[in-house]
């Protein structure tokens, strides 16, 4: 009995198929309407696109990374777990063609912050990372919205900005979005309430210099500085001002217990990516460009409240800040420029 070739094993195949299927529709196969990419498939890039899967966002997910066997790996993980996904499509490459017509394109690849390097230092290693990576993002998906989560995430969106030559309502920092989620987690556990019934901002730098509104803090709309005009403040005998610092040693004791953060900032991402692509209008405290705002005049990303849709930052909502708080997003403004007049290359 002669052995089956390979190009029998093949007619065989196209024969079942062509008996399964009768195709009605010829012609080539419209893009993607809700293609997300995720740049960088170590754990937050990986956090990024699981969370994005899970809350079924996009019509087709790709990643990209240089470490190809990993990536390869990272991908086919995921494709075995297609039965559980509403996601047609799951792809990968090194080569940035494989981003091609993506809406939503997320950045986490980056270099990490060595012992002892200042934090100028690590953002000129990143340009030089950023110089590579986005112009090969806008060269495939020119209409794309970006979400910048490399750290310092900040300095990077300005980076990401200067690089790519887009508008800046199509450039968008994670922010303290994170940062605000945090928030929202530590006083709801201190108030007995789920983290969605409490409302309170972190605006400004994703970092040391980021600022709690306690001005705006509030349940139900109850405003908690009205029931204790020194929250926050030094002289609070109920030390709220606590809770802040907890938010800003978060990720260090995180850090300190397992490594690296990644599930919360994924969580974070996929909630930004929800509103993009669905075209909520909600607001976020995202990193955006924030200059002849608030008194400043330098060209920097930080945090505000900002209004997500389908095109990207549509608009910033106006906060009634304390003179305080003006001027702790001014010093936090400073604190970025003083890090971006020292780059070079952009």
């Amino acid at each position: 009995m002669p052995s089956r070739t390979a190009g029998d094993f093949m007619l065989n195949i196209a024969s079942v198929l062509q008996k399964l299927i009768t195709p009605l529709i010829s012609g080539p196969v419209e893009p993607p309407r809700n293609k997300v990419t995720v740049v960088g498939v170590g754990q937050v890039g990986m956090a990024c696109a699981v969370s994005i899967l899970l809350q079924e966002l996009a019509d087709e997910l790709a990643l990209v990374d240089v470490m190809e066997d990993k990536l390869k790996g990272e991908m086919l993980d995921l494709q075995h777990g297609s039965l559980f996904f509403k996601t047609p499509k799951i792809v990968s490459g090194k080569d940035y063609s494989v981003t091609a017509n993506s809406h939503i394109v997320v950045v986490t690849a980056g270099v990490r912050q060595q012992e002892g390097e200042s934090r100028l230092n690590l953002v000129q290693r990143n340009i030089n990372v950023f110089k590579h990576i986005i112009p090969q993002i806008i060269k495939y998906s020119p209409n794309c919205i970006l979400i910048v989560v490399s750290n310092p995430v900040d300095v990077l969106t300005y980076v990401t900005w200067k690089l790519s030559g887009l508008p800046k309502h199509r450039i968008i920092g994670s922010g303290t979005n994170l940062d605000s989620a945090r928030f929202r987690y530590l006083m709801a556990e201190r108030l007995g309430v789920h983290p969605s019934s409490f409302n309170g901002w972190i605006l400004g730098e994703h970092g040391d210099s980021s600022v709690p509104v306690w001005s705006g803090a509030n349940i139900a709309g109850v405003n908690l500085q009205k029931l204790n005009p020194n929250i926050g403040k030094d002289n609070d005998r109920e030390n709220w001002k606590e809770t802040h610092k907890m938010v800003v040693n978060s990720a260090y004791e995180v850090i300190r217990l397992k490594g690296y953060t990644n599930w919360a900032i994924g969580l974070s991402v996929a909630d930004l990516t929800e509103s993009l692509i669905k075209n909520l209008n909600r607001v976020h405290p995202i990193s955006t460009m924030v200059q002849g705002m608030y008194g400043i005049s330098d060209q920097v990303f930080l945090s505000l409240p900002c209004v997500l849709n389908r095109r990207g930052v549509s608009s910033v909502v106006n906060l009634n800040l304390t003179q305080d708080e003006v001027s702790q997003l001014k010093k936090s403004a400073d604190t970025l420029w003083n890090i971006q007049k020292g780059l070079k290359d952009l």
